[in-house]
């Protein structure tokens, strides 16, 4: 039987109070596991506190972007000789091979925009439970996966285009868990 309706009159018999709860009349067993509730109480539950499973799907993502985009962004800044070197000859036989520096700065800037925004949303939505700036982290995000996947796909490097599908569903997953509040 259900806690809810363990000290539910309709339960011993019926009667005038069949169906109603009794405010006065309790049995010892009802008592005890009245008490026994006590020890969880429905407000202490993750989506009565806020920090459910929406929460934590928020938190992770934005987290993941943050940490994916920041360390790729910094690296390509860090060591932009190394970086224009492996693209030029990864670009040599395809069509953007002339214009590597220059799409090199834009992926740059996109995933640094995207970590940053991602990192800040991830706190944002830690401290404040607001996933507004998580949301456009991911934005940005699938518009850098999006570049990379282009990039590949133009280079004919397809195994390589291919490792990009799971970061993309992972951007359509935050759209739709960072696009709710």
């Amino acid at each position: 039987m259900p806690f809810d309706q363990a000290d539910t009159v309709a339960q011993a018999g019926g009667g005038h109070f069949a169906g109603k709860r009794a405010d006065r009349v309790v049995s010892p067993l009802a008592a005890r596991r009245r008490s026994a509730i006590t020890l969880y109480s429905p407000l202490m539950s993750p989506s009565a506190s806020g920090f459910g499973a929406h929460f934590f799907l928020q938190l992770l993502i934005s987290g993941f972007f943050g940490i994916l985009f920041l360390q790729s962004g910094i690296d390509k800044v860090i060591d932009r000789r190394g970086n224009l070197d492996w693209l030029t000859g990864h670009f040599a036989k395809s069509p953007l091979g002339g214009m590597v520096p220059l799409l090199l700065g834009i992926i740059t800037l996109l995933e640094l925009a995207a970590g940053v925004l991602s990192a800040v949303g991830c706190v944002l939505v830690a401290v404040r439970h607001d996933p507004a700036i998580g949301f456009y982290g991911v934005v940005v995000s699938g518009f850098a996966v999006l570049a990379l996947f282009f990039g590949q796909r133009m280079a004919k490097d397809y195994p390589g285009a291919g490792t990009l599908v799971p970061y993309f569903l992972v951007v359509i997953a935050g759209l739709i868990w960072l696009g709710q509040s």
